[in-house]
């Protein structure tokens, strides 16, 4: 229960700094703002550009902006565990404040490649300590498919 509610907590920490980070108005940034719904565009341009530090602050930063989904879903729950539902979860949320930062957000514009960056973050982040960390807190309540003995129910 402790560790559901420190995972809780964590969550709604990263929410409230997510929000800051990406729904802040930049009315100054409009002109300049272009939605990309090609995967990759936004991620060639960077890499393509002379400053390596922008580079490495938007590539970079989207990436360590997905690392505490990975880490903190299994811990809030069983059901949020495994690298498919870690990455739906993660691509849907990210998703979700990907489309209200491009809609209604002045000076931001929508970034499939953000949508793709976060969840590779959280990706890294549940395959490097989130999947340990969820089997150590939440282990598992009934034995795998292949270690059932024959004639036992599988669900």
């Amino acid at each position: 229960m402790l560790v559901t509610l420190t995972a809780f907590a964590g969550m709604v920490a990263f929410a409230g700094v997510l929000a800051r980070l990406t729904l802040d108005a930049s009315p100054a940034s409009a002109p300049l703002t272009h939605d990309n719904l090609t995967p990759g565009r936004s991620i060639g341009n960077y890499l393509n550009q002379p400053g390596f530090v922008e580079t490495v602050k938007q590539v970079g930063g989207n990436i360590v902006l997905g690392v505490p989904f990975g880490i903190l879903l299994p811990l809030l729950s069983r059901k949020t565990r495994g690298l498919l539902r870690v990455t739906l979860v993660t691509a849907a949320t990210m998703l979700l404040v990907e489309l209200v930062q491009g809609a209604l957000v002045t000076g931001r514009a929508f970034d499939i490649d953000d949508v793709l960056l976060n969840t590779t973050g959280a990706l890294l982040g549940y395959m490097l300590v989130g999947r340990r960390l969820g089997r150590a807190v939440r282990p598992r309540t009934r034995p795998n498919w292949w270690k059932r003995r024959p004639g036992e129910p599988s669900a």
